[in-house]
């Protein structure tokens, strides 16, 4: 395994997120979801004009605001204080909805709690756990145009994220197009998960030890 310092869980999640904003198509119309996803509205280039929604209501999401800043009415769906940028509007949930259940979205950034080989996606709950509900990842996984994962590797516990079977209850059946992690980027194509990208501070053969499902290796994997 390459040299390294070891990386902290918020190193981590910087990592991910970043990887994710150069993901972003110039001009789309993106979803972040609750906990990790909302950091990568922190790293898109405003040249870029990717537009951010958020369920509860708004499209011009813009990057955390400064501390001293924060508008206490003005938060993403996750109850976080955001900014919005020039020319963001504000609407009610049931136009929320209607764009993403309409198909207007280009993609959906969302966390998960199990990801597999087919692209089925678990992100809601943990039997026996008490969990606040599904919120909007049912909607927002089958009606945007592509479902991005953005989640740590491994779970607090060291046990794989990414398995050959969700064993937890699914949000969705073959929805997911893309896995990034704080280790690898890794595509769900149509015979299986395809190993793209892994970070600098990893191999392959590490990706491979921590992943519960079979990988296929890309003929040139990149790093980031």
């Amino acid at each position: 395994m390459k040299a390294g310092k070891a990386v902290s869980s918020a190193e981590k999640r910087e990592r991910i997120a970043r990887r994710v904003a150069a993901e972003l198509p110039s001009k789309s119309l993106v979803n972040l979801g609750i906990g990790l996803p909302t950091l990568v509205a922190n790293f898109i280039s405003p040249d870029r004009a990717v537009f951010l929604h958020s369920e509860n209501g708004f499209i011009g999401l813009g990057p955390e605001p400064a501390q001293g800043r924060a508008d206490a009415d003005l938060v993403n769906a996750g109850g976080k204080p955001v900014s919005i940028v020039p020319g963001g509007c504000y609407f009610d949930s049931a136009l929320s909805f209607a764009i993403i259940r309409g198909g207007h979205l280009d993609v959906t950034v969302l966390g998960a709690l199990e990801v597999d080989e087919e692209g089925n996606l678990a992100n809601y709950t943990i039997p026996g756990v008490m969990v606040p509900g599904m919120g909007g990842a049912m909607d927002l996984v089958v009606g945007a145009k592509k479902v991005i994962i953005a989640m740590e590797h491994v779970n607090k516990h060291g046990q794989p994220k990414i398995v050959k079977r969700c064993t937890l209850p699914l949000t969705a059946q073959r929805e997911v197009d893309l896995i990034i992690t704080d280790m690898a980027v890794i595509r769900v194509a149509h015979d299986g998960l395809v190993l793209e990208e892994i970070s600098e501070d990893t191999t392959v053969e590490e990706v491979i030890r921590r992943t519960g499902a079979k990988l296929q290796i890309h003929q040139k994997v990149a790093e980031f």
